[in-house]
């Protein structure tokens, strides 16, 4: 229970603490892009511009000249600022292609300006994955002269992405590795306090069921030997065999709670023996076939032709078949059936126990293996329930490794079903 309770509390703070990470991860990254993102654009616009500073022009007779010759690698010359670039193109007021450095693009302008990121379709950037472009309009007194494009490659920016997309990938499992172990032990320290109190707990319920077994002993034998020395005596006997029944529920009780404290977590390996479940099943229904009769029920017994073997302790698992058909039959009504069927799965042997009962109401069923808890208290007290039963049987399912489910509808019955790994011990 305990190890359960650390490994969930282990896991949901890995899972949270790791969403947090990966989010700052994203985060971290986004804001890098965007760092050198902008970076390079303004490492662009002013290479642009520079080029444009280059631009010169004349008005004659209302139309304007542009020069383009002292350009960077547009007119005669080259720049260093311009060694980088992939292209460089000049189209005029109307978006018509003047001029232009690299593979020849199309003769009309069809970017808007500012910035785009485009993947190249030349055969000779293939060598560039993306570029960054910027079109730029040059004005002049009169207005608009043309645009300037220009376009530089991502190669350098990728490459250094990808190396911090790489470091990432690989430090966050490191350190959601790092929360998981470290999840682990501060959960460890967390259970601490209530493994102490909750074995605390344990021992003061095992002392004090097992302290009370003798004066419940004395009790019902000093109470059985009144009735039988005041056999004579009507007057006598109601109180006295009021005080022997209850004695007798008093010593269940406190057998049951001894029970539940003494078998806590897996069963120690040289307790478990390994049985034949359709043997040891089939032996247990005989008495429940005659109470069932005597209730004017049907009690069936359904198991397959392979022999299914489990390591288990008899004592405990012959409990929780008995307390599952005495349920059974208790809670059914007459004319119905009891139905035991052992069902082979892969990894599992199961036992389902199934009645045409007084079902269980749907609000009910989440608390049904709690201890003390009972879904109709007036009926529970008359059939003598203390509300332990089944938390018992859930207890020693669990102590062998395996789970118990209910289904149940009211008015047409319930469906127990007990899955036990098949030979977990060796």
């Amino acid at each position: 229970m305990f190890n359960q309770s650390r490994r969930n509390l282990a896991r949901w703070f890995t899972l949270s603490m790791g969403s947090i990470l990966v989010l700052f991860a994203g985060v971290i990254y986004q804001i890098e892009v965007k760092d050198k993102r902008e970076a390079l654009d303004r490492l662009l616009l002013d290479k642009t511009q520079i080029m444009a500073a280059s631009v010169h022009y004349d008005v004659r007779q209302n139309q304007m000249a542009v020069d383009l010759t002292n350009v960077p690698l547009l007119g005669s010359g080259s720049h260093p600022l311009a060694e980088d670039l992939i292209y460089v193109r000049w189209y005029n007021a109307q978006g018509r292609l003047v001029r232009f450095f690299g593979v020849a693009p199309a003769n009309q302008l069809k970017t808007p300006p500012g910035y785009q990121t485009i993947q190249p379709t030349d055969s000779l950037w293939r060598h560039h994955r993306w570029l960054r472009q910027i079109t730029l309009p040059v004005e002049g007194r009169t207005g608009t002269l043309g645009y300037l494009q220009v376009a530089t490659p991502l190669t350098e920016t990728y490459n250094q992405l990808q190396e911090l997309q790489l470091a990432l990938t690989l430090a966050v499992p490191l350190a959601l590795g790092l929360i998981g172990l470290t999840g682990w032990l501060l959960s460890g320290i967390a259970m601490q306090p209530i493994r102490r109190s909750y074995q605390q707990l344990q021992r003061f319920t095992a002392d004090a069921s097992h302290e009370l077994r003798s004066p419940l002993s004395a009790i019902l034998t000093n109470a059985q030997v009144g009735l039988m020395l005041a056999s004579d005596e009507a007057r006598f006997q109601p109180p006295l065999e009021n005080i022997v029944d209850s004695a007798k529920s008093m010593g269940a009780l406190v057998n049951n709670l001894l029970l539940l404290a003494r078998h806590q977590g897996r069963l120690a390996p040289e307790s478990l023996k390994l049985l034949t479940l359709n043997q040891f099943l089939e032996a247990i229904v005989p008495q429940f076939r005659v109470l069932a009769e005597a209730q004017g029920l049907q009690l069936n017994y359904e198991q397959p032709e392979q022999a299914i073997q489990v390591w288990a302790d008899p004592d405990l698992l012959r409990q929780v078949i008995e307390n599952l058909l005495s349920n059974a039959c208790k809670y059914n009504s007459t004319g119905g059936s009891v139905r035991l069927q052992l069902v082979p799965h892969p990894g599992w042997a199961v036992v389902q126990v199934i009645d045409t009962g007084i079902g269980i109401p749907a609000v009910d069923l989440p608390y049904i293996f709690d201890r003390f808890y009972r879904v109709d208290t007036a009926r529970s007290l008359d059939s003598g329930g203390s509300g332990l039963g089944l938390a018992i049987v859930q207890q020693i399912v669990q102590t062998h490794g395996g789970q118990i489910y209910v289904t149940s509808t009211v008015g047409q019955g319930s469906t127990f079903q007990v899955e036990l790994p098949l030979k977990p011990y060796q």
